[in-house]
């Protein structure tokens, strides 16, 4: 008994210290050593993005073994797009859509904001983000913050860096990214 409650006491502890590295992201705690997928479901600012993640049958991709990087958009992020577009592209004959849009958050590397403000700044201030969908982002720096322009001109800034998964990083964003229209 009392070395199984060490053991579970141990384990807690060290997951614990596994989330210590990473900020909270919607209310809840996010751990370096689960995927992608395994931590957005506890995020209570991404439900809309898994939603779309299941409906677009990325569930099992973004659970694999990367690395991605995602720029994961909040819910807050989706209702600033217009009137009926969440309910739109997930209708079963938009899946291809709906799957363009979010694999335009994806980018098959596993980039650490200060790795992206290097490349910001090697690149004179703005840096070509090529992303799983076909997009192409503009990054930016706005002080301290990364920015990303969509082709479209839509603009999204990191809201939350580096919050480290066994399968590679999500960057919290409060836009969504949008394919050229």
């Amino acid at each position: 008994m009392f070395k199984t409650t060490l053991s579970i006491i141990a384990l807690t502890a060290g997951s614990a210290a596994m989330a210590a590295d990473n900020p909270m992201v919607g209310g809840a705690e996010m751990y370096a050593d689960k995927n992608i997928v395994e931590n957005a479901v506890n995020s209570e600012d991404h439900t809309t993005l898994v939603k779309l993640v299941k409906s677009a049958g990325l569930v099992e991709t973004l659970s694999g073994e990367g690395p991605f990087t995602v720029f994961a958009p909040t819910n807050e992020a989706f209702t600033k797009l217009p009137a009926g577009t969440v309910e739109t592209v997930t209708q079963p004959e938009n899946k291809e859509m709906l799957t363009q849009v979010l694999t335009c958050h994806v980018v098959a590397a596993n980039a650490m904001s200060d790795a992206i403000a290097g490349m910001i700044a090697d690149d004179g201030g703005d840096h070509p983000v090529e992303t799983v969908g076909g997009c192409v982002l503009s990054a930016k720096m706005d002080g301290d913050t990364i920015t990303l322009t969509d082709e479209n001109g839509r603009t999204a800034n990191v809201t939350i860096a580096d919050v480290k998964q066994s399968n590679g990083v999500i960057h919290v964003i409060d836009g969504v990214i949008l394919p050229k229209q």
